[in-house]
């Protein structure tokens, strides 16, 4: 008797275990498999890079993908364009470029409005910085970030990437 049941439960424990992979990954409000991102970040990141070589900027660019309405899970990619930091001048400490830029798109993800236009005084964590825009795009939330320009040229270059992303996703 005992025989019999082991590797009937082994089997139930299997197919659950196989049924949460499978739903953990492909349930709603899961991002989009690796691949189909991959690429369409990819492409968003050489245009925002493209922009930022026209503007004679550097810094980092950041683009997200969370599906459906809201931001539970997401998909990232960065990019470093020139430089990660900034040094320090002497009136400030320099800057972590990608700490900005990321910065930005955990506003946006909360706020689903573009950085530092929250409607809301910033939250611990957030400084409202501007040059971030997050829309909705097909099957999700769309976010692109460039941080290392004055606040017109991260919001130029982050759009640039935005456009790319709204064709796809």
């Amino acid at each position: 008797m005992m025989k019999a049941r082991t590797p009937t439960r082994l089997a139930v424990l299997l197919a659950f275990a196989a049924a949460l992979s499978v739903s953990a990954g492909d349930g709603p409000g899961a991002p989009p498999p690796a691949p189909a991102f991959d690429g369409t970040a990819a492409a968003a990141l050489g245009a925002m890079k493209a922009r930022a070589d026209e503007l004679h900027v550097s810094g980092v660019a950041v683009v997200a993908y969370a599906q459906g309405d809201s931001v539970a899970s997401w998909r990232s990619m960065m990019l470093v364009v020139g430089g990660m930091t900034q040094a320090p001048k002497a009136d400030d400490k320099g800057a972590n470029l990608l700490g900005i830029a990321y910065a930005k798109a955990s506003e946006m993800a909360s706020t689903l409005k573009d950085s530092g236009n929250g409607g809301r005084p910033p939250m611990t964590g957030e400084f409202g910085w501007h040059g971030g825009v997050v829309a909705k795009g097909r099957t999700g939330i769309l976010i692109a970030a460039f941080s290392g320009g004055r606040d017109q040229d991260d919001l130029s270059i982050s759009k640039v990437g935005l456009a790319v992303l709204a064709g796809s996703l």
